[in-house]
């Protein structure tokens, strides 16, 4: 169990539900979800290592099983026993690993804008190339900047949140960088096909993926959910953080399926 824990809201009272945000986000990432699923349940959003809040990234870390492992010790830490998982990109990749390790407890299972096979190697050389890159510099370098920035947003998104992301990302110091995001990065971009998991996971699943997502194509929710035998969802008018750019229909979508089960 890592000795530190990463930093988190708890909101409302109800089933539990954990939250996972997106790699280069926090948990203030849910914030136009937050307020009404706390009506239905008790919301727990968490802020991965060297994210937010969060310590850096503990030096142990070389899996998403680990991610998923440190969440379910904050679950324990907080008494809560069963839970559902809500997981977009990062998030969902950790999810999937915890919903499969441990069945008893994960009692229902979100996947937004994610995919748990590997990456195309054309797709992990330009991650690493990129990655190399600010590790060396210590920063993101601004083409680079706007680059990543219209990854996860489409015309649709409001300008704020765009203007949030792309000082968030400015102002990453070249230790947060260099400790915690850059090796994130390598976990993620570098990971193994781990879509055979998906046919293990017994929770009640749903997939959904923004119509507009560049980096994780509603090709790959579809698959996913053909795997879990779900149903899956397209989000119109949203690109990778769905959640922000269509926050009405994954606000309903999520208290929809959450409260068969909750």
């Amino acid at each position: 169990m890592t000795q530190s824990m990463m930093s988190y809201s708890d909101t409302g009272t109800g089933f539990p539900v954990l939250l996972g945000h997106s790699y280069l986000f926090d948990k203030s990432m849910w914030s136009p979800q937050i307020d009404t699923l706390a009506k239905y349940f008790r919301v727990i959003a968490t802020d991965l290592w060297g994210h937010g809040q969060s310590p850096a990234l503990p030096a142990s870390t070389s899996s998403m099983a680990d991610i998923a492992a440190d969440h379910l010790a904050l679950m324990d830490s907080l008494g809560i026993r069963e839970f559902a998982v809500v997981g977009l990109s990062v998030g969902g990749m950790w999810g999937a690993e915890l919903a499969a390790a441990a069945p008893e407890r994960v009692k229902a299972l979100m996947l937004f804008d994610t995919f748990v096979g590997d990456e195309t190697q054309e797709a992990r050389d330009r991650y690493f190339m990129m990655l190399n890159a600010i590790k060396a510099l210590g920063s993101i370098p601004v083409p680079m900047l706007e680059y990543v920035v219209a990854q996860f947003y489409s015309r649709y998104a409001n300008p704020e949140d765009i203007r949030q992301l792309s000082t968030s990302l400015s102002a990453l110091s070249p230790e947060q960088l260099r400790t915690s995001i850059v090796p994130l990065g390598e976990l993620i971009f570098g990971r193994p096909n781990r879509l055979a998991l998906l046919e293990t996971i017994t929770c009640p699943t749903h997939v959904a993926t923004g119509a507009l997502d560049l980096p994780r194509p509603a090709t790959e929710g579809r698959l996913m959910a053909e795997k879990l035998g779900c149903d899956f969802t397209l989000i119109p008018n949203a690109a990778h953080i769905s959640n922000r750019e269509n926050p009405e229909m994954v606000t309903q979508l999520i208290v929809d399926f959450l409260r068969q089960y909750g």
